[in-house]
């Protein structure tokens, strides 16, 4: 079947779901008003507005038909002086020091008499369709209103946030501006699952049981950050697997700093608040002004973690990507960044294009080094001109031959920084980040722009249109490679210079988003030193993802099978590079390395003027391979099967066509050991009783794999693979007849 044709059924297929999904989608408002069930996918969640007029979580679990059988909303009562009422009642959305609130608030604000108290009570709500309610509190007191807000999507997900608007007629500091709050149920079971890590080692699972107290998820950086992604999921031990079981989870999306707090609270019970990170902040709301806070995005099932994932790869797939619902597939890319390094010029980059064209490349990417006087990192971030010596054609002679050899054309950029030697900063000091009278704290060489200043934000968006409308340019690769300091500025009043955290990363989304609009066939990578901008925010306006600097194919498996837990393998890019790994000294087979790179978006960064014969001819089949499974890879349902391997250095993954008509396996095996077999692999995903053929890519890996089986048989029996020795993989695919 011609890719054409599989990429137009697997579009057809989502298509199809999304009509289906569409009528899952409902809003409820029973109680007279004042109680509503919101129900998407298998989820629902239900709302009760309480004796004390605040609105309260009833439900939020498996799909159900009505609010009949649950407790009514009411304020739980006082069971000791240490615990108030709002201490032990699910509440949505509270502010400090409501009642003596002792939790995370999800509002805190200081008035210019020194009160630091809100109230919020219910006002009104509205209903939009089958999929918006809001519903509008107000201060006790003051005229301070809080709209909260619930959108429903046909996936199974429910999207929350706030606005807090000023109608008094003073200015109201908000101290801490949260999206919402989830209530789960009582369950001494709960496990809380992250995704924490480091430059070099991101997106790595982590569990640790719930206890009393707060776990806080978080980044102060100023960006989404590799320690931790602010993603969350709560399961039952003992009783949530990666096929089975509840699972609640959720999103923030958000590119700045952000803060998550799980807390268990009285009996059990847990409420996790996320929103802007409190740490240093501060925004002042003029008479008339609101803030929004962040869309925070969660979900629930009963089908384990797997599915969890599945219902968060078809939102971002169908919601979320600029491309949505039907994202158009990641093109196969090469980047000369291992070839050449800082030493870049038009005549390496030719010799590059033409040996990127005989391998079935589709997008050739120039990294850093082509502009300014971009020697090293030392100098030129922010003299965004082609430089002279190294391009003294400019960019068009190397754009004709991309585009001549049937490649189209993508460059590296860095917007947001600037180095001290440039004649940006030479010209704008004042641009960079500091502290009046203060050092300026130098990584890798550079500074940050304060991109919260309009006179910043249009010189960013200003070259970065030009370069585009000047060249035939269809990618950026946007990096970001270094974390915030001194985070001042002194223009503005003192009262409002926290409000960078904010304001700096609603310039970013509106760069994007004019950039997109000005040329909407322009395609963009959030780029972070790796994995250090993903989220749910930076992706609606960027296609595809760099998940680590990383490469190395072992740890790879680790950081791609923590990364699919929170996002779709169809935006995640993965390279094969040279080895040894420059970060492991490791050295493992090329095709080893193809094949996890093939298990997300591929990517090809090795040093091209140094490969054999053979190499070059294994990598033009491998890609010409991909090509012919791509739709399955970045847009199938994705399976983890490495869970029920349950031996180390054993994985496989399976990513399935939607209708359930095609299958491709992915195997791979550290090392034998004691002669061990590789474990039988058990499928997941198929149609029982469909008959599939079963077509391996090396037959010498795989002779005992039947040339047909059912759907039942390959979920049941499984499947048998001869892997044996040190970093071996294969490939395998399966049709419905």
């Amino acid at each position: 079947m011609g890719l054409r044709l599989v990429f137009f059924l697997v579009c057809f297929c989502a298509g199809s779901l999304a009509a289906l999904h569409a009528q899952q989608t409902s809003i409820q408002s029973v109680g007279g008003g004042d109680a509503w069930l919101l129900s998407a996918g298998e989820m629902s969640y239900a709302i009760g507005i309480n004796d004390a007029k605040m609105p309260q979580t009833l439900y939020w679990g498996s799909r159900i038909g009505s609010v009949a059988g649950l407790p009514p909303a009411r304020m739980h009562p006082e069971i000791a002086s240490q615990e108030p009422p709002v201490a032990t009642t699910p509440l949505e959305y509270t502010a400090w020091s409501s009642g003596g609130l002792p939790y995370e608030p999800a509002l805190k604000a200081a008035f210019p008499d020194g009160n630091r108290s809100m109230t919020l009570r219910f006002d009104h709500a509205e209903q939009k369709g089958s999929a918006m309610l809001e519903l509008t509190l107000r201060d006790q007191v003051e005229p301070v209103f809080v709209h909260l807000y619930y959108q429903l999507y046909p996936q199974g997900i429910l999207a929350r946030w706030s606005e807090i608007e000023n109608r008094s007629k003073v200015v109201v500091t908000l101290e801490n501006a949260a999206s919402a709050t989830w209530n789960l149920p009582p369950d001494p079971r709960y496990q809380l699952e992250s995704l924490t890590g480091r430059w070099g080692g991101e997106f790595q699972l982590q569990r640790e049981t719930i206890h009393p107290g707060a776990s806080v998820l978080e980044s102060r950086r100023g960006h989404t950050s590799h320690q931790t992604n602010p993603w969350f999921q709560v399961t039952a031990a003992g009783a949530t697997t990666e096929n089975a079981g509840p699972v609640w989870f959720g999103e923030l999306g958000w590119s700045g700093s952000w803060r998550i707090s799980v807390e268990e609270v009285e009996s059990h019970a847990v409420r996790v608040t996320g929103g802007y990170n409190p740490f240093d902040f501060a925004y002042p709301l003029a008479p008339g002004a609101l803030l929004a806070t962040p869309h925070f995005y969660a979900g629930y099932t009963s089908a384990g973690e797997g599915e969890a994932s599945r219902i968060l790869h078809r939102f971002q797939q169908e919601a979320i990507l600029p491309q949505a619902p039907h994202p158009r597939p990641r093109p196969v890319l090469y980047n000369s960044w291992e070839a050449t390094g800082f030493d870049v010029n038009e005549a390496g980059q030719m010799s590059l294009i033409e040996r990127a064209a005989r391998l079935g490349v589709e997008r050739f990417v120039i990294d850093d080094g082509w502009f300014g006087q971009r020697k090293n990192d030392h100098a030129g971030l922010g003299d965004w001109y082609v430089n002279p010596d190294k391009f003294p054609h400019g960019l068009k002679p190397v754009i004709e031959r991309v585009h001549a050899l049937g490649m189209d054309f993508g460059i590296w950029v860095e917007p947001e920084m600037v180095n001290p030697d440039s004649d940006l900063y030479r010209k704008h000091p004042d641009w960079a980040m500091h502290f009046p009278g203060q050092p300026r704290t130098e990584m890798r060489n550079q500074l940050m722009l304060n991109l919260a200043r309009p006179d910043v934000r249009a010189y960013v968006f200003g070259f970065l249109d030009e370069l585009v409308s000047k060249n035939d340019i269809a990618f950026l690769k946007w990096d970001y490679n270094r974390i915030w300091a001194e985070p001042g500025w002194e223009e503005v009043p003192l009262a409002e210079q926290k409000t960078i955290y904010v304001k700096y990363v609603e310039n970013l989304y509106s760069i994007l988003v004019e950039l997109r609009r000005k040329h909407p066939k322009l395609e963009i990578e959030s780029c972070s030193s790796g994995g250090g901008r993903v989220d749910l925010g930076i992706l609606r306006d960027t296609d595809q993802v760099w998940p680590s600097d990383n490469t190395d194919a072992l740890d790879r498996l680790t950081i791609q099978d923590g990364f699919s837990h929170a996002y779709t393998t169809g935006i995640m890019m993965a390279w094969t590079t040279d080895v040894p790994n420059f970060l492991d000294a490791r050295s493992v087979p090329l095709l080893f390395r193809f094949h996890v790179a093939m298990s997300g978006s591929l990517g090809v960064g090795n040093s091209l003027n140094k490969w054999t014969d053979a190499e070059m001819q294994l990598a033009t089949e491998q890609i010409a391979y991909y090509k012919s499974i791509r739709p399955l890879v970045q847009q199938g349902l994705l399976y983890r099967l490495t869970p029920a391997l349950a031996t180390p250095g054993h994985w496989a993954t399976e990513y399935v066509a939607p209708d359930r008509s095609q299958a491709v396996v992915f195997a791979y095996l550290q090392a034998t050991a004691y002669g061990e077999p590789f474990p039988i692999i058990r499928l997941e995903g198929l149609e029982p009783a469909a008959t599939y053929v079963l077509t391996p890519q090396d037959r010498t890996k795989a002779p005992l794999l039947p040339q047909q089986a059912t759907g039942a048989e390959l979920m049941g029996s499984g499947i048998r693979l001869q892997l044996r020795g040190d970093y071996q993989s294969t490939v395998v695919t399966l049709k419905r007849q």
